[in-house]
């Protein structure tokens, strides 16, 4: 029988679910305007200023150069606040302006001369790069940028650089003086005020000025050109779009390009504590302490949760997607993410495809990861974290870096086809299932105290040095190479290296590895205490061949491959990592089982294939990757 308070309850929900509404926006809008279809608002902003939780605000086909400051979030996952492209429709959002009026000085060099009013609070020609972890290779670089036709020019240390003729890269210099800004570019052999030329003017194109703007959707749009500022793990991160330390993001088919410093940034707030680490690991600790003790505590219940899925981020000079702390408890797939530093014009120790700190309880799968200087890195706290079904290739320096993290995390079904496969100074890691053809760099960490965590949670349970091991290989097959090399010098003031190819790199680690099923080929050498390792003289070939704008993986194998004696990796078989005592489950805390495989097709439960396949057949093969 319906009482007269679910019926009170019942009106006023109805009443809720009708006030949502949909706001849209188009360049040839107005904002005094109602925000309907027929009469629509101009900017963005103005719809962030009017959006309340259950709103969509839907923008149309255009250029929009502005910042959008969500004001608010939405109240929980079912009442969200979205800004999505029109279906159908090209929407692109530019931290950038359209500059005219350049001036010929000589040859191929172009000046313009603007009033500092142009930019605002904020001129990037102005804003020096800078911060903890960060090297500036012994010169000053800002955060502005010049642009033709889209593709961003190279800023130069001096101007007299700019008056050479043009090398490979053109060249830009700016000068911020009293009341003006001049700005000297090299554009060969073209006339800018007839193209495209476009300057950096904001800091940010999505960013919300304050943390706890919860529950916002982000979809479908084109974000481009942001001055962005780098994002240590000790500072506020901000990227060309980023969440401010808030919760339950979803931000999706979006492209995201050309930011100076990080796309997209799921990372921590800022307070007076920024870049004052001294680039210390103590300085670090001390600021999960600030972050346990914030306003909005870094906790499971407030932070986290995103959702990063279906986005394309390039031109990133740190990195694609970047977070500390921030980013526990998420979810980051089907992305494509490369062209990530490329430049080399500054360095530091920040710069990766993905860069996170804190992955607890996180996933990261299906990620397509190229041309970037690491692929994925993984950096404190990789625990519960689950790096699955990933296609990494062309990053110079490795695949994965795992770094002072003391598991556990599970690595299972990526195709690794760089040079270097994993730097591993951890430990507690799992890696299952993985095609392994580069170097495996084994190295303990005695220097830095780093925490380990109850399970599921961000306390810290505990610190403790990394002296490396602990770690299990399943069911992955390794390629090697025509040299393999012995135990590298030692460092100054690092510890031992072991590098190679194959699993022997582990021999002299401190704790044993467990071992099983795994396959070597071309030279690969097995762990020293290793069970029944299964070693073939056959050569193992592959190559990754770009066919009709997607990569497929062209490689023979051996009907000798199914020889391995293998089983079916589980929560049961991992057992516990050494240091936290704490399961390998996934990140949701149900039991984990590795029982499908890079496509997704299910394993045997008994003898599943080796490597990232099953039973995908034996000789010459075609398989389409992404």
């Amino acid at each position: 029988m319906r009482t007269a308070t679910t019926t009170f309850v019942t009106i006023i929900t109805l009443a809720v679910v009708a006030q949502a509404k949909e706001l849209h926006v188009t360049v040839a809008g107005n904002d005094t305007n109602p925000a309907t279809k027929s009469t629509p608002l101009r900017t963005i902003q103005r719809a962030a200023e009017l959006a309340q939780p259950g709103d969509v605000v839907t923008v149309h086909e255009g250029v929009y150069r502005e910042r959008i400051n969500p004001p608010r979030g939405g109240t929980s996952d079912k009442k969200r606040i979205v800004y999505q492209a029109a279906p159908g429709e090209k929407v692109e959002i530019k931290g950038s302006e359209v500059v005219k009026n350049w001036t010929k000085v000589q040859d191929d060099v172009w000046k313009v001369t603007l009033p500092n009013s142009f930019f605002g609070g904020f001129n990037p020609y102005s804003d020096l790069i800078r911060g903890d972890w960060f090297n500036p290779k012994g010169r000053e670089h800002h955060t502005g940028a010049v642009y033709l036709n889209g593709e961003w020019l190279t800023e130069a240390a001096k101007l007299d650089d700019v008056m050479k003729p043009v090398a490979e890269t053109p060249l830009w210099f700016g000068k911020v003086e009293s009341e003006n800004t001049t700005i000297w570019a090299q554009f060969k052999g073209v006339n800018p005020n007839e193209q495209l030329v476009e300057i950096n003017v904001r800091r940010t194109v999505f960013y919300p000025d304050k943390p706890g703007r919860n529950f916002i959707t982000v979809r479908g749009f084109t974000m481009r050109h942001a001055a962005t500022p780098w994002a240590p793990p000790t500072a506020e991160q901000i990227g060309l779009i980023g969440t401010h330390w808030s919760k339950g993001w979803i931000i999706e088919s979006n492209t995201v390009s050309h930011s100076i410093c990080s796309g997209i940034a799921l990372g921590k707030h800022g307070d007076e504590f920024d870049n004052t680490s001294a680039n210390s690991a103590e300085g670090y600790v001390k600021t999960i302490e600030r972050a346990h003790a914030h306003p909005i505590a870094w906790t499971k219940e407030n932070i986290g949760h995103h959702i990063v899925r279906n986005n394309t981020v390039s031109h990133c000079e740190q990195a694609g997607i970047v977070g500390s702390l921030g980013c526990s408890f998420s979810t980051v797939t089907g992305n494509i993410i490369h062209d990530i530093h490329v430049r080399r014009l500054f360095t530091g120790a920040e710069m990766a495809g993905i860069k996170f700190h804190a992955a607890i309880d996180t996933e990261i799968s299906r990620n397509h990861i190229y041309r970037t200087t690491r692929g994925l890195w993984l950096d404190w706290m990789a625990q519960g974290t689950r790096v699955t079904q990933n296609l990494f290739h062309d990053n110079d320096r490795e695949d994965l870096f795992v770094e002072v993290n003391h598991g556990p995390f599970v690595v299972d079904n990526n195709i690794f086809l760089s040079a270097t496969t994993l730097l591993d100074v951890s430990e507690g890691g799992a890696y299952a299932h993985n095609l392994i053809t580069g170097k495996i760099i084994s190295q303990p960490e005695p220097r830095r105290a780093t925490p380990f965590h109850p399970e599921h949670s961000t306390k810290v349970a505990g610190l403790v040095n990394t002296k490396g091991g602990d770690d299990r290989f399943y069911n992955n097959i390794f390629v090697g190479a025509a040299e393999t090399p012995a135990v590298a010098p030692k460092a100054k003031k690092a510890a031992p290296r072991s590098v190679g190819f194959g699993l022997w790199v582990y021999d002299s680690r401190e704790f044993p590895l467990q071992t099983g099923g795994n396959v070597y080929f071309n030279g690969a050498r097995p762990y020293g205490k290793e069970a029944n390792p299964l070693t073939l003289s056959e050569a193992f070939d592959f190559k990754l061949v770009e066919e009709a704008g997607q990569p497929h993986l062209h490689l023979t194998l051996p009907a000798s491959l199914s020889k391995a004696t293998t089983k079916l990796v589980t929560t049961e078989l991992l057992g516990k990592a050494k240091i936290p005592d704490v399961r390998y489950v996934n990140p949701n805390g149900s039991p984990l089982k590795v029982d499908g495989d890079y496509f997704g097709k299910r394993r045997s439960k008994t003898s599943p294939t080796a490597g990232p396949f099953e039973n995908p057949g034996a000789g010459q093969l075609k398989l389409k990757m992404w």
